[in-house]
């Protein structure tokens, strides 16, 4: 590994994409510890550091977003809007014959696709945004609003808090909008797929105030303890991932006897590679985005006025 290091550093080209990947997602870290504007920051680090460990609903979005919504962050949302948007048309291409065409177009029409999936991402972010920020003023308790009201007191959309929350919507929606820009940056100009890596740094990112956390247990015994099994843990999970990624079906192939001219060749036997794991990380992309669409949508009919509606979506994003 480090000799394969060593290689790719000595070679120009690939130097400068590896440096240039490891600057933009430097970037993108330092831009997730900026807070969203409007927001009480005192108050919800109060919240979480309180009961953000208990709270499912912020436990949860704070693992997808990579510990941005624990920081309140513009990247709070992070990439999975365009997620969303991009599982949409994939969807929808078997269906509309527009995009059906398109996508038999090569590279002009995939290039089109990817446009008109920008264009639906923007406002399924702005609704996104709205969901969560609902959804976190019902993890405050006292039934959305008045939750809410205590970390945001100028959200809504009356007279005098609609020039706020667009403040805060738009900035929710330009870190969404930056982080896919660095994304694009890093698949052009850098190493691997942009959004990949921007997904994987926000994970990889808890991984120390993880172990932090594991450190700061009184007992030395259970510090050991619980070290140890991160370690056997890690280590068992990549071994099995990497196993089923590169895991594959030989399908044996029997190749007849072939005669050219004078001359016979005997047949042959090969085999068609199946990989186990054809559809890679996108089951996985797809099912955090089903898991987490219901209590953000519930999160925008959430207003604690006790009314049906308020009752199903309180109900729903408890039950998420």
């Amino acid at each position: 590994m480090v000799e394969s290091l060593r290689t790719a550093m000595s070679a120009p080209d690939l130097r400068r994409r590896i440096l240039f990947t490891i600057f933009l997602l430097v970037v993108y870290r330092a831009v997730a510890n900026i807070p969203v504007p409007g927001v009480n920051l005192t108050a919800w680090l109060a919240f979480t550091s309180q009961a953000g460990g208990s709270n499912q609903i912020v436990g949860f979005l704070d693992l997808l977003s990579g510990g941005a919504v624990r920081r309140f962050s513009v990247m709070a949302m992070g990439v999975y809007p365009y997620i969303t948007a991009s599982i949409i048309i994939q969807l929808l291409t078997p269906i509309v014959p527009q995009l059906q065409e398109m996508s038999e177009e090569g590279e002009s029409g995939r290039n089109r696709i990817n446009k008109l999936t920008y264009y639906i991402t923007v406002p399924l972010a702005l609704l996104q945004a709205i969901g969560q920020i609902r959804l976190i003023g019902f993890s405050l308790g006292g039934g959305g609003a008045d939750g809410l009201a205590s970390i945001m007191p100028n959200f809504g959309l009356t007279a005098g808090t609609i020039l706020p929350t667009s403040m805060t919507l738009m900035a929710m929606l330009g870190g969404t909008m930056f982080a896919l820009w660095l994304g694009e940056l890093i698949t052009e100009d850098g190493i691997g797929q942009g959004i990949s890596l921007i997904i994987f740094s926000g994970i990889v990112s808890g991984i120390l105030p993880g172990l932090a956390s594991l450190f700061a247990l009184p007992d030395q015994s259970a510090r050991i303890f619980s070290f140890i099994s991160f370690l056997i843990i890690t280590v068992a999970t990549i071994f099995v991932i990497v196993i089923v990624q590169e895991g594959q079906r030989r399908i044996p192939v029997q190749y007849g006897r072939r005669v050219r001219g004078r001359k016979v060749y005997q047949g042959q036997s090969s085999y068609i590679p199946l990989k186990v794991n054809t559809a890679g990380m996108i089951p996985i992309i797809f099912a955090s985005s089903i898991l987490i669409f219901p209590p953000l949508l519930a999160g925008l009919f959430i207003n604690g006025n006790g009314g049906i509606v308020d009752s199903i979506a309180t109900a729903v994003a408890s039950f998420s």
